[in-house]
């Protein structure tokens, strides 16, 4: 199993990545199979989520994904890693426009894990760029 892993040798960056990836892509088959999830992320009772609004997610979410994936095996890559840091800054701010601007979604436990993951690690990779950038 340790062959399929990022080298230990980068750090714990790439390891975060790839477990982000994963669960997002587990996110997205989750968003086309249900709206349970997504009602959570975007809980306003005035605009409620409907199917393709979910798959919608579903898509953006597993191109995320993948970019984050590409960026956990190739974490010295200069473009890979600025995608990377690009899909968190573009996340974070959907989800705090879709929170504060556009009122879809409401401040709770749906919404707090994309905020906090988008920016702990939005934060994490712009600190750390010349440990992983070479």
């Amino acid at each position: 199993m340790a062959f399929a892993l990022p080298s230990i040798h980068n750090g714990y960056l790439p390891y975060w990545l790839g477990l982000v990836s994963v669960v997002s892509a587990v996110n997205s088959v989750q968003s086309y199979l249900t709206l349970a999830y997504t009602a959570r992320v975007y809980s306003s009772p005035s605009r409620p989520v409907n199917a393709l609004s979910a798959r919608t997610f579903g898509t953006w979410t597993f191109l995320s994904a993948v970019v984050r994936l590409y960026a956990a095996y190739n974490i010295t890559d200069p473009l890979i890693y600025q995608l990377a840091v690009w899909t968190y800054g573009i996340a974070f701010g959907h989800f705090v426009t879709e929170w504060l601007v556009f009122g879809t979604a409401r401040w709770g436990a749906g919404l707090a894990g994309p905020v906090f993951v988008s920016t702990g690690t939005l934060a994490w990779m712009v600190t750390q760029w010349g440990w992983y950038v070479r």
